[in-house]
C-alpha cells in the first residue's frame, strides 16, 4: 500500500480531485496511480459501438495525459504511474483500491437515480466497497481559512473510530486543528432527557477521542455535540474545512444501503473533500489506522 490511487474521468475531468491526490502523494511520500478506465461497448460489433469505444479509448488517453502533464507541473519529482484499463470504472477502481492507501476520485453529484442505476457512477459505488478509504472531491479544499481545520463525524461507531485515527493523523500532517463532532438526532418524543442525554454523548465523544492528545501532541482537538440532522449538521460544520472524514458500514445490499444514509447525503451536500473510512481490527482488538501500520488506543468502552 504505498501509492495513492487517482480515478481519471475522460468525459468530465476532475482537476481539484487531481490536485488535491497528487498534494497528498507528495505529504505521505507514495506513489500516485493514475488510472482511467475505458468501459466495454454494449452493441457488440455493430460499426457504431466500435467507433464510439475508439473515441472513448481516444479521450481517455488524451485525459490520462493531461493528468500526468498537470501533475507533473505541480509537483516534478512526484513518481507517476499511468494505467489504462479496460472495465467499469467504478469497478476497476474498487478491485485496484486492495493495494492502495487512498483512493481519490471526483464527483458529478448526479442524481441518485444515477448513482444506483448508471455505468457512470463512480463514487458512490466505490465509496461503498472500497477497502481503503476512499476521497470524494466534489468540492475543493478550503486552504485560504486559518487557521486550517478538519472535521471528524463521530457516533461511537467502529467505523467512526477508524475515521478520527485516520483524521488526527491527517491534521497533523497538514498542521490543522481536528473538529470532532456528534451529531445528536432530534428526539421523536419532545419529552425526552435532554441535559441528561447531552451529558452521555458528550461523555461519548471524549472517550472516543481520548488519547489522541498523547500520540498527537501537535494536534489541537476541539469536541462538539450539535442537535439536528447529521447530514446537514456536518455539512454545516464543515463549510470551511480542508475535508471531513467519517466513517462508512460494512458491505451488503445495494451500494446507497452499504453505506447508509448519512455518508451517502454527505456525498452531495459537503461543501469540501468528503474521506470515507472502513472499520479495521486486529485481532487484539485494537483499530489499525488507515494508510499506517501502527495501532492506536483500545476502542473505550460503553460504545
Amino acid at each position: 500500500m504505498n501509492e495513492i490511487l487517482l480515478g481519471v474521468d475522460p468525459r468530465d475531468q476532475s482537476v481539484p480531485a487531481l490536485v488535491w491526490a497528487a498534494d497528498e502523494a507528495v505529504r505521505r511520500g507514495l506513489v500516485l496511480r493514475l488510472v482511467v478506465a475505458v468501459p466495454p461497448a454494449h452493441d457488440g460489433l455493430r460499426y457504431g459501438a466500435l467507433a464510439r469505444q475508439s473515441a472513448l479509448r481516444m479521450r481517455a488517453e488524451s485525459a490520462i495525459t493531461n493528468a500526468e502533464d498537470l501533475v507533473r507541473y505541480l509537483h516534478d519529482g512526484l513518481r507517476i504511474v499511468t494505467e489504462r484499463v479496460n472495465g467499469t470504472p467504478a469497478t476497476v477502481l474498487r478491485d485496484m483500491a486492495a493495494h492502495a492507501a487512498l483512493v481519490v476520485v471526483g464527483s458529478r453529484r448526479l442524481g441518485r437515480a444515477a448513482e444506483m442505476l448508471s455505468e457512470s457512477s463512480v463514487a458512490v459505488p466505490l465509496t461503498a466497497g472500497a477497502d481503503c478509504p476512499v476521497v470524494v472531491v466534489g468540492a475543493p479544499e478550503h486552504t485560504a481559512v486559518y487557521p486550517p481545520t478538519l472535521v471528524v463525524g463521530v457516533d461511537g461507531s467502529e467505523s467512526a473510530q477508524a475515521a478520527v485515527a485516520f483524521a488526527v493523523e491527517e491534521a497533523s500532517m497538514r498542521e490543522a486543528r481536528l473538529r470532532a463532532v456528534w451529531v445528536w438526532r432530534r428526539p421523536v418524543l419532545p419529552h425526552d432527557d435532554a441535559e441528561g442525554g447531552l451529558a452521555e454523548r458528550r461523555r461519548l465523544l471524549a472517550e472516543a477521542v481520548a488519547g489522541w492528545a498523547e500520540r498527537y501532541p501537535d494536534v489541537a482537538v476541539s469536541q462538539e455535540v450539535l442537535r439536528g440532522h447529521p447530514v446537514e449538521q456536518l455539512a454545516l460544520a464543515s463549510q470551511e474545512s480542508l475535508s471531513l472524514v467519517v466513517g462508512r458500514r460494512g458491505r451488503g445490499g445495494y451500494s446507497g444501503m452499504r453505506l447508509g444514509s448519512t455518508v451517502h447525503g454527505l456525498l452531495h451536500r459537503a461543501p469540501c473533500p468528503v474521506i470515507t473510512i472502513p472499520s479495521r481490527s486486529t485481532s487484539a482488538g485494537q483499530t489499525t489506522r488507515p494508510g499506517s501500520t501502527g495501532p492506536v488506543p483500545p476502542r473505550p468502552t460503553g460504545l
